[in-house]
């Protein structure tokens, strides 16, 4: 199998209710260069770390679950492995009705102006994307979805569609 292909994997959480609308299957990736002060998983950072996986046990494991509404990508952060969650997503959105969120420590615009192709890829396959680095000071335990009050939740379908950005309208 392509190496580039393969996902540094730090962990899976198959059935999450926090990560993002409905149940989820939540994909933690392995590498974080934001070292976010008061991180949520730290154990996450190093690139070293975790274990190389193929993106066909994720795909298997998400379409036996009948009750799984979409797949998050989470970390570490997502758009250091960003060609690897490509490939995965585009099977997802090829082979399942799931939705996709996306955590990252930079922000939409941030990851815009990187101007890499796979980044690209990455944010044009998903569905939400919940940006920003996590601020300590800015810790707010009533948000939902994320830990700080400068993180967004972004409606990437709305945005696309509109060329606007949809913030904080999960609830439906």
């Amino acid at each position: 199998m392509d190496s580039n292909k393969l996902i540094r994997l730090a962990g899976v959480e198959p059935e999450s209710i926090v990560d993002g609308r409905g149940f989820r299957y939540v994909i933690f990736v392995q590498g974080c260069p934001h070292h976010c002060p008061g991180c949520h998983n730290p154990q996450t950072h190093s690139f070293e770390g975790g274990i190389l996986e193929s993106p066909e046990r994720f795909l298997s494991e998400m379409k036996e679950n009948p009750l799984l509404r979409g797949v998050t990508f989470s970390g570490g952060e997502p758009f250091c492995q960003a060609e690897a969650l490509s490939h995965l997503a585009k099977k997802i959105k090829e082979e399942t009705n799931l939705d996709l969120t996306v955590f990252s420590g930079w922000t939409y615009e941030e990851l815009l102006a990187k101007k890499d192709y796979w980044t690209d890829q990455l944010l044009a396959l998903s569905d939400y994307l919940i940006d920003g680095p996590f601020i300590k000071e800015q810790m707010d335990l009533s948000l939902q979805f994320r830990g700080s009050s400068n993180q967004r939740v972004i409606d990437l379908n709305a945005t696309r569609k509109a060329g606007c950005v949809v913030l904080d309208n999960l609830d439906e």
